[in-house]
């Protein structure tokens, strides 16, 4: 980040140094990365002293300083150089930017980091730093990673790992950013509608990617159209001198061209399509090949990621890389050359006695539940192998969960799934094998099973050479340790 005093970063959160003098706050800087973790810590760096669910992060503020912190941003003293922004600074933070239930200590020193990010933020926008937004029900990671990918020939490009995409993840990547950085990509995720209007306050994107607008959250939005409603608050935020790019093939997304001041890019295989894919096909690990049609000419793409849902974020990416100044061509090799960047997303690993597994268990919600059984599906035909489906729970989609999950249960059965495997109990797993079981009558061909380790007693018991293994469910559900076991071989 920009290197600033502490005495700067307390006037621009509004708080108070404690445990330092004023002279002293006045020329010690913050010179290396802002982490809430106290084992992440690096010499110069701020410490977040966030309080969590199982430990306090005031706690740890001594331990940090000791490993090189510079200062703390807590909201009480910690007895070390600190920044202390007292539970009643967060009353005038926007309510939007909290997705999750903090107390008071919480609240404050997020709200505190959100301005901190602001305002760095915006000293780098004014020193030519471009800004990526991208929303959507579903596939934002893998999104974010393939328009990093694309970027990188162009310039510096600051994204964040994995799924940072809240009141916490989005700021501490924007502090991630510096003077020398061109491009920083940013994940924004919402549980509330006034979410992603908050986060893009922080960082105000002259880039906008909307993706689709599916079922993730529903629980929590209550319809699709509240769903859709908190994506454009996204496009919203972009000036008339930005753009939107906007995925032609979702008519709820496509609407979102009149919410919208900024140009208007619209992306997908639809003819009125601006950056369009044509001719696809997929090979026998599911990784798409497709012509990509441009203004400036067309060229063929072999994408390195899995599964045809990924042919409309390469084309979100692509268009982002044009607009920023990229040939058809550096997008068709950069694309080429980008594999799955964020953990158990799509991972797909070959075991030395020809089992495939494809690590998904990140993340579920209904749209990439079937984007995931459909690539599953595809890597059975086209080898001739058997087909497991390891499943666990959607979580957060309120009175449809029944509904969603059994649908799941029929969609692996019509898309001849050789077996089911339902992990986990309770009404949402039950809806889900029963909806297998009365779509195609398996019988055993649909199992449930209590817990991971049952899961993955089954399956080192009957897998053979050549199958070819999804595991999929919320993170939640904890089966990202069921497909590293399977990864790691047959025995524990």
């Amino acid at each position: 980040m920009i290197a600033l005093t502490v005495a700067e970063i307390a006037e621009i959160v509004g708080g108070e140094i404690a445990d330092i003098g004023p002279a002293d706050a006045a020329r010690r800087r913050i010179t290396g990365t802002v982490e809430f973790d106290s084992r992440a810590v690096t010499g110069g760096g701020l410490f977040l002293a966030l309080p969590g669910a199982r430990a306090d992060g005031h706690d740890f503020a001594e331990a940090a300083v000791a490993a090189g912190a510079a200062a703390v941003l807590a909201a009480r003293p910690v007895g070390v150089p600190a920044i202390v922004v007292p539970p009643a600074a967060a009353a005038d933070a926007e309510s939007g930017v909290l997705e999750h239930d903090v107390d008071g200590a919480g609240a404050a020193v997020l709200a505190a980091l959100a301005r901190l990010a602001a305002a760095v933020a915006a000293d780098l926008v004014a020193g030519g730093l471009t800004i990526i937004g991208v929303t959507g029900s579903s596939g934002k990671t893998s999104t974010k990673d393939l328009i990093a990918s694309v970027l990188r020939p162009l310039g510096e490009v600051v994204a964040p790992p994995g799924s940072f995409n809240n009141e916490l993840g989005l700021p501490w990547t924007v502090l991630r950013a510096g003077p020398d950085t061109d491009y920083l990509v940013l994940e924004m995720s919402a549980r509330h509608p006034g979410n992603i209007a908050a986060l893009a306050a922080i960082a105000p994107p002259s880039i906008a990617v909307v993706l689709n607008v599916g079922t993730a959250h529903l629980g929590e939005f209550g319809s699709r159209e509240a769903i859709a409603s908190t994506k454009a608050e996204l496009v919203q935020a972009v000036s008339a001198s930005g753009v939107a790019v906007l995925n032609a093939d979702d008519p709820m997304v496509a609407a979102m061209a009149g919410k919208t001041a900024a140009r208007v890019v619209r992306v997908g295989q639809a003819e009125t399509a601006d950056v369009r894919a044509i001719d696809i096909e997929l090979d026998d690990l599911a990784r798409p090949r497709f012509t990509l049609v441009t203004g400036a000419g067309e060229v063929p793409v072999q994408l390195a990621v899995h599964g045809e849902h990924q042919v409309g974020n390469a084309l979100c990416a692509a268009a982002v890389a044009i607009e920023c100044g990229a040939t058809p061509e550096q997008v068709a090799d950069a694309l080429a050359a980008a594999g799955p960047a964020s953990r158990h997303r799509m991972e797909v690993c070959t075991r030395a006695d020809g089992v495939t597994v494809v690590n998904d268990a990140y993340n579920a919600n209904p749209d990439s539940m079937k984007a995931g059984l459909q690539a599953l599906a595809v890597m059975a035909r086209r080898r001739n192998q058997r087909s497991w489906a390891v499943l666990g729970e959607m979580a957060e989609l309120g009175d449809s969960s029944i509904t969603e999950h059994d649908r799941v249960g029929r969609l692996a059965v019509r898309l001849d799934i050789t077996r089911l495997v339902v992990v986990g109990t309770g009404r949402p797993m039950n809806a889900m094998h029963h909806g297998a079981v009365m779509e195609g009558s398996w019988g055993s061909e649909s199992t449930m099973v209590d817990d991971a380790d049952a899961a993955l007693e089954l399956l080192r018991a009957e897998l053979r050479p050549g199958d070819v293994v999804l595991v999929k469910a919320s993170n939640a559900a904890g089966l990202g340790s069921l497909a590293e076991a399977l990864i790691s071989g047959v025995s524990g």
